[in-house]
C-alpha cells in the first residue's frame, strides 16, 4: 500500500522550488492563514519565516519542510493538500513572486482508510 502525504507536490512546482532552490539555497514552506494574498503557500528561505507553537510541520515537498498554522490545519486536516505553480503577481513576500509565477494550492478528501493511515498532529 503507498504511503499517505498530507501535501504533495506537482512537477510543475518542483521545477520552480528547482529554480528558487539555486537561487536561494534551502528552503521551506507557510501555508498562509490569511495574511497579503489570502490563504496561499508562501516560499521562504529555510529558517526565514520564524515557526513557533502555532505551526504544524504538515510534512516534506521535495526536500523542504511544509508548515500550516494549527487553527488552520483544523479546518483542512482531512484533505490533502498539494502545493502546485500558476502564473501571475501575487501580493506576498514569497520567494517565487518576482518570477511572475505564485505557489498555490489543490485539495482533495481524503477517504476513510486514507485518514486511519495518517498519523496524529
Amino acid at each position: 500500500m503507498e504511503k499517505v502525504e498530507r501535501v504533495t507536490v506537482t512537477e510543475a512546482a518542483k521545477e520552480v522550488i528547482d529554480r528558487l532552490r539555486a537561487q536561494h539555497g534551502p528552503l521551506m514552506f507557510h501555508q498562509s492563514g490569511g495574511c497579503c494574498d489570502g490563504s496561499q503557500p508562501m516560499c521562504f528561505e529555510e529558517g526565514e519565516f520564524k515557526v513557533g507553537d502555532s505551526d504544524v510541520l504538515l510534512g516534506e515537498v521535495y526536500g523542504c519542510n511544509f508548515y500550516i498554522a494549527r487553527d488552520q490545519y483544523e479546518y483542512w486536516k482531512h484533505t490533502q493538500l498539494m502545493l502546485d505553480i500558476t502564473p501571475g503577481r501575487g501580493s506576498s513576500f514569497s520567494l517565487e513572486i518576482p518570477m511572475g509565477l505564485r505557489f498555490h494550492i489543490r485539495s482533495r478528501i481524503f477517504t476513510e482508510q486514507e485518514l486511519e493511515q495518517l498519523p496524529q498532529l
